[in-house]
């Protein structure tokens, strides 16, 4: 191999490194879903997510509700950072959702990375 196709190889290979740590950069993990179930039937999910949220440019800016198929039942837009309240809570309440749905995975989403983070799945309470 020539010194130049060298060269070449190690440039490739620093810049897939420094691309695979922005990659991974910290997404948003829900940690905690809290469920209730109201006599009306409709739900309430208290979701915990926690992020290192950086200001206006990188930020946790909501989470979604997903029945068994991956189809998005219900969510909730974070309009603002939360950069010194991590992790923290907020709450979609209201909720109307179909009978047949026993359990749910609720995701919290990134204005960066997206839908990358831990996830959590909950049986919903029958009562």
């Amino acid at each position: 191999m020539r010194v130049w196709d060298k060269r070449v190889s190690i440039i490739i290979a620093m810049g897939s490194l420094v691309f695979a740590s922005l990659v991974s950069a910290d997404p948003a993990d829900v940690t905690n879903v809290h469920v209730e179930r109201y006599a009306s039937g409709r739900y309430s999910f208290a979701v915990t997510v926690n992020h290192p949220d950086e200001g206006w440019d990188h930020y946790a800016d909501g989470f979604e509700v997903l029945g068994a198929k991956g189809e998005r039942l219900t969510g909730r837009i974070l309009r603002h950072p939360h950069v010194d309240e991590q992790p923290f809570t907020r709450i979609r309440g209201g909720v109307r959702l179909p009978e047949t749905v026993q359990a749910v995975t609720v995701r919290a989403r990134c204005s960066v990375d997206g839908f990358v983070g831990k996830k959590v799945g909950v049986v919903l309470p029958t009562h």
